[in-house]
């Protein structure tokens, strides 16, 4: 049966084969939100500003790589990875004797 695939599953299969690119992206734009966020603080040091946006910027990596693991734990549940190994590997094409 073949079935469109939903928004979700378009994204978890992009997460699926991006893990590092998305969390270093993710990374990447909260240190840059946070940074642009603190600098718009007028009372607070530099290095307290930059302090504030490493610290965000690290509890949305660990965030991310909690969905990531989510998303792994998903795969491993529903058997979706067990049939991207098998699509990648093509052991159709060598029989086993």
């Amino acid at each position: 049966m073949a079935e469109g695939k939903n928004t979700f599953d378009s994204i978890r299969e992009w997460v699926v084969d991006n893990k590092l690119r998305a969390v270093g992206s993710l990374w990447l734009s909260g240190i840059a939100g946070s940074i642009a966020y603190n600098w718009s603080q007028p009372n607070m040091k530099t290095s307290v500003k930059i302090i504030h946006a490493r610290l965000h910027a690290q509890a949305l990596t660990l965030a991310a790589l909690a969905g990531a693991a989510v998303v792994e734990y998903y795969d491993h549940r529903t058997g979706a990875k067990q049939e991207r190994v098998a699509k990648f590997l093509n052991l159709d094409s060598h029989p086993h004797k």
